[in-house]
């Protein structure tokens, strides 16, 4: 089958699609939002931007939340721990060797990072997963899609980020004033960011950033506390945070 036919497929299942990239990026400007069931849609997306991949838009559109279960970070030790505890779905094997288990959207769930275990991943309302048998990647299930196990339910995390102040503008000192108003636009383009590229993003716009620490204009802790604030206020959790600030500082300074 071709990508286009698997997104058929999947639209027939009631799982709303769009185009997606080999590595993983949406081939649309506005992402996941582009999803759609209606085949002539589809089709239209394909003739104009080409499916490479298959992107499905998790939660309510689709009804349907998925659990990412990651290779690294001891992901698989911890399904083959709990796989007794999982009821019988749809299973997908991942490009990176991990799975993807199907279920019904719970209503409320949202998508979440680490938050169940380390190396397990909720991706439900405000997401999207790749299809992966449209890679031709082994489906290892094809079982009806269960419902949601309520013991999955992550739990709650506090809605409000952690406090940061601007920095003040300096008079007469042009070099820290560019470096703070650098450090605020990072801090909103982050802040900002959709689910997918948050941690892209926030590794990317730290790194940015250090080339100040280098030139005396900010201090790394001032660095690591703004985007800190800005990867937590996208929905990021806060020992991803710490560790993609550690890791992009740390790469500046090599």
């Amino acid at each position: 089958m071709t990508p286009l036919q698997h997104a058929l497929e999947c639209a027939a299942r009631g799982w709303a699609v769009y185009p997606v990239a080999q590595d993983k990026t949406p081939r649309t400007p506005n992402g996941h939002k582009a999803a759609s069931t209606d085949p002539e849609r589809i089709r239209a997306m394909h003739v104009q931007f080409g499916f490479v991949l298959v992107g499905i838009r998790t939660g309510e559109t689709s009804n349907l939340a998925v659990l990412d279960i990651d290779r690294q970070h001891n992901g698989l030790e911890w399904w083959r721990d709990n796989r007794h505890r999982l009821p019988a779905t749809r299973a997908h094997r991942t490009r990176s060797g991990g799975l993807h288990l199907y279920f019904i959207h719970k209503p409320g769930l949202r998508c979440s990072t680490a938050r169940i275990a380390p190396g397990i991943d909720v991706r439900a309302e405000g997401g999207s997963i790749i299809y992966w048998p449209s890679a031709r990647l082994e489906v290892l299930s094809d079982a009806p899609i269960a419902e949601w196990p309520e013991w999955l339910t992550p739990a709650p995390k506090p809605a409000v980020a952690p406090s940061w102040q601007p920095l003040h503008v300096t008079h007469g000192d042009k070099a820290r004033n560019y470096a703070t108003a650098a450090l605020h636009n990072a801090v909103q383009r982050v802040a900002g960011t959709t689910t997918g590229s948050r941690n892209a993003a926030l590794n990317a716009e730290t790194f940015s950033l250090a080339r100040f620490v280098q030139s005396g204009s900010l201090s790394p802790t001032e660095i690591a506390g703004a985007m800190a604030h800005a990867g937590i206020a996208a929905g990021l959790e806060a020992a991803e945070v710490q560790a993609t600030i550690a890791s992009a500082l740390g790469s500046a300074a090599r």
